[in-house]
């Protein structure tokens, strides 16, 4: 164990908060500083669109931990505080309280911030987005009761997912989105079609292939949004939801090596003596996939937190966890394991009852498989994980046969 006296992690979120566990999980002994933007004590996003926004799960749900957990581990847990600068030649940040930290180690998890339009209308009331506990806590509020008319504007996985909670409250529900799948980057056009199948069997006006030009208002506050065509949909709520930014900004005044992320190896370091970098902005390299991935799922941050905390204290780490995530909408849930970049034109393999939506998709490219999706089919992400991990040649019909054993491939 290296002898680290001070660390410092920027970010009060999920890989900021597992880190600061991980750490004191390892034994380490010396001072932790966590610190955090929000005022919030570090929490998880996933439920903020599902259960929690719905209603059905409260606040324990989402926190990572009880707030008096960090003082009871002698965690200095500083909240509604912002770093202005990294001095990496000083070993030091400086904070907007005036106050400066040393530190022996410094881990960069700052997130991500919910993009924005520029569009006309843009700053009216009544346009939100959905990155945060006081997000998710407002549009609850607007939405509990039902009856509300919400345009959705983007069908990523918020999006769609905020979709389903809102036609389950009894709102009225129209997404708009400018590509002609939803979630086809993610899943292609046959799976993105599924999807958007789902959500207009349960009500939701799907239009895609559109352009927003404007969001309408009156007295300050949303009233519609406006395609490029002049059409216009009456909306009491617009969500906008067309993704997220990195925050990248002290990652940058540190000097660190900066593509769509933070440049890290496979311990997530930096090229900057002592800084490393985990959770959304992190752009690590995996050693099985062999390129460099970042992602902003619930799994990232809570995996990579505890391997950046490990390799800080000079464990010797590889971080190779495969990426998952998952969603539940209406009566759909799923999980999917696996490398995006490389099933991009891959060979698509079913194992199941698509027409029942109980099946288990497979990425194949090269003979192998480097993603698979469960679909109302449970107790099998571990066994697909595994088919990834091996990296073997595959027969396709030996995927589709639900008598082979996922664990034989």
């Amino acid at each position: 164990m290296v002898q680290n006296e001070s660390i410092v992690i920027v970010g009060g979120g999920l890989a900021g908060a597992t880190a600061a566990k991980t750490l004191r999980g390892e034994g380490f002994d010396g001072r932790i500083h966590l610190i955090g933007a929000e005022t919030h004590h570090p929490y998880i996003r996933p439920p903020l669109s599902k259960d929690f926004l719905a209603g059905s799960a409260g606040l324990d749900a989402v926190f990572v931990e009880h707030s008096g957990w960090y003082a009871d581990h002698d965690i200095d847990l500083q909240l509604g505080t912002t770093v202005t600068a990294v001095e990496p030649g000083g070993q030091r940040v400086q904070l907007d309280t005036g106050a400066s930290v040393a530190y022996d180690a410094l881990l960069l998890a700052t997130g991500s911030t919910a993009r924005r339009l520029t569009i006309p209308g843009a700053e009216l009331q009544g346009v939100r987005t959905l990155r945060t506990l006081d997000d998710s806590e407002a549009l609850h509020e607007a939405l509990e009761a039902g009856g509300r008319r919400l345009v959705l504007i983007g069908s990523g996985w918020i999006g769609m997912e905020v979709a389903a909670t809102a036609r389950t409250l009894g709102n009225d529900v129209t997404i708009l989105e400018r590509d002609p799948v939803p979630l086809a980057n993610a899943l292609g056009d046959e799976l993105g079609g599924m999807f958007a199948e789902l959500h207009v069997e349960h009500g939701v006006e799907l239009r895609t292939s559109v352009v927003v030009a404007e969001i309408t208002g009156e007295n300050g506050r949303a009233t519609g949004v406006r395609l490029d065509s002049g059409e216009i949909f009456a909306a009491d709520l617009v969500l906008v939801g067309v993704g997220a930014i990195p925050n990248l900004d002290l990652a940058r005044m540190a000097g660190a090596a900066i593509d769509s992320g933070v440049l890290t190896d496979a311990a997530l370091r930096t090229d900057v003596p002592n800084v490393y970098a985990a959770g959304d902005i992190a752009e690590a390299y995996h050693p099985l996939a062999d390129l460099r991935l970042r992602s902003e799922h619930w799994a990232n941050a809570l995996r990579g937190g505890a391997a950046a905390a490990r390799s800080m204290l000079g464990q010797d780490v590889s971080y190779d966890d495969i990426p998952y995530f998952y969603t539940d909408q209406y009566d759909l849930g799923m999980e999917y394991s696996g490398f995006g970049p490389m099933s991009r034109g891959a060979e698509i393999v079913y194992r199941g009852d698509r027409s029942a939506r109980e099946f288990i998709s497979f990425w194949v490219a090269d003979g192998r498989v480097v993603a698979g999706m469960n679909v109302n089919v449970w107790d099998v992400n571990d066994a697909v994980q595994g088919i990834i991990r091996r990296g073997n040649r595959v027969d396709p019909a030996h995927l589709a046969d639900e008598r082979v054993p996922l664990e034989t491939l």
